[in-house]
């Protein structure tokens, strides 16, 4: 039996820093709507390890870049729990 794997410039998956593997299957759907923290994570757990480029995010969920600026933003300074919705207001104001 012959498999044909079809060849992209990024990879499929990457190795996090704790060792477990994120791919482009743990990313969410492009349809996403209601944007929870654990989402908006993913996203950019994915463009900071290279699975994805902030562009190619940006385009493929339609979240503008000053939005997703502010996500790695909360991300970096706060930790994940900063993108919760109610959140946000109390880590914008430090």
């Amino acid at each position: 039996m012959i498999v044909y794997l079809k060849k992209v410039g990024r990879p499929r998956a990457v190795t996090l820093p704790d060792g477990s593997s994120f791919s482009l299957a743990d990313l969410p759907d492009c349809n996403t709507r209601r944007w929870v923290a654990s989402r908006k994570a993913a996203v950019v757990r994915g463009v900071l390890y290279g699975l994805i480029t902030e562009a190619d995010a940006e385009e493929r969920y339609g979240v503008g870049r000053d939005e997703f600026v502010e996500w790695v933003r909360a991300v970096s300074d706060h930790g994940e729990t900063a993108l919760r919705a109610t959140a946000l207001q109390k880590y914008r104001q430090l």
